[in-house]
């Protein structure tokens, strides 16, 4: 995500700082250009960090901790929330006019409906009920300093740099390998948004997005999960057999998840403009 806002920025002619993790391995994913800026800090020295010249808005996206059992590590997750707090204090320290947090599908819990602003969350892990409570406190906090808030609840992102253990890079290595992936039955109403388009949608709300807005990020366009990965091994490998039904869900498998982006359109001016095949080739 980080790289796709700082790419889509730059073919905007946005001047952008990057605050990127104390030797980082993934400086090489950001686009070489004058436009863009590195600054190495860790989050736990946010509070103490400097910027020089004036800045427009801030893009929070760091959080500690994301995937496996850490998402249920209180300490962590209470930590992320801090840190959320202090990107704040931050951003109001450069002159920013506007905060734009990234939130996550996870502060909704398992539901069965479009995601909609107005939904109400029932979060089931530690690292959706702290990004619940990252968006509403960084919300009053805003509002404090006198500048914009919006939240962006973050659905299922796909496109270059993506983790190598997301559902989509093991199709394609799986696929471009020859091997018939092993999967559950994908049964799942599922929502993929290709990277430059979400990049694109929170550069939109960052411009006008409503002060205090939670939206949902997504296609807007939900199919079953199995059409998605039929959609990659035609792309690549159409002979290949899926075992389809060789896994179990996971304890509490979200079944729906699709985002109702309609707030979002009427707001920010913004619609996803990447077929989903159309991204995955791109990837490819």
């Amino acid at each position: 995500m980080g790289s796709a806002v700082v790419r889509r920025a730059v073919d905007k002619g946005i001047d952008v700082t990057c605050i990127v993790h104390q030797g980082s391995k993934r400086l090489g994913n950001l686009p070489q250009s004058d436009k863009v800026h590195i600054v190495e800090c860790n989050l736990q020295d946010y509070r103490t960090l400097s910027l020089d010249g004036q800045y427009d808005a801030f893009i929070h996206l760091s959080w500690e901790k994301t995937v496996g059992a850490s998402r249920d590590d209180a300490e962590v997750q209470t930590r992320n929330i801090q840190y959320t707090l202090d990107a704040v204090q931050l951003a109001h320290r450069c002159g920013c006019s506007v905060f734009v947090g990234a939130g996550s599908q996870a502060e909704y819990g398992v539901q069965s409906v479009d995601l909609t602003p107005d939904l109400p969350v029932k979060p089931e892990s530690g690292y959706g009920i702290a990004k619940y409570a990252a968006g509403k406190l960084s919300a009053m906090l805003c509002k404090s300093l006198g500048m914009r808030q919006c939240w962006v609840r973050i659905l299922s992102v796909y496109g270059p740099n993506d983790g190598e253990n997301s559902l989509i890079s093991y199709l394609i290595r799986e696929f471009k390998a020859g091997n018939s992936p092993q999967l559950t039955k994908c049964e799942q109403m599922w929502d993929y948004l290709y990277a430059d388009d979400a990049a694109d949608a929170i550069l939109a709300v960052a411009e006008k997005g409503i002060d205090g807005k939670a939206y949902p990020l997504g296609s807007g366009n939900g199919r079953r999960l199995s059409e998605y990965v039929e959609d990659i091994k035609n792309v690549i490998n159409p002979s290949i057999a899926v075992q389809f039904g060789a896994k179990e869900y996971y304890p509490h498998q979200p079944m729906h998840l699709v985002a109702d982006i309609s707030e979002l359109i009427d707001d920010a001016k913004w619609e996803p403009s990447t077929t989903f095949v159309e991204g995955i080739k791109r990837i490819i």
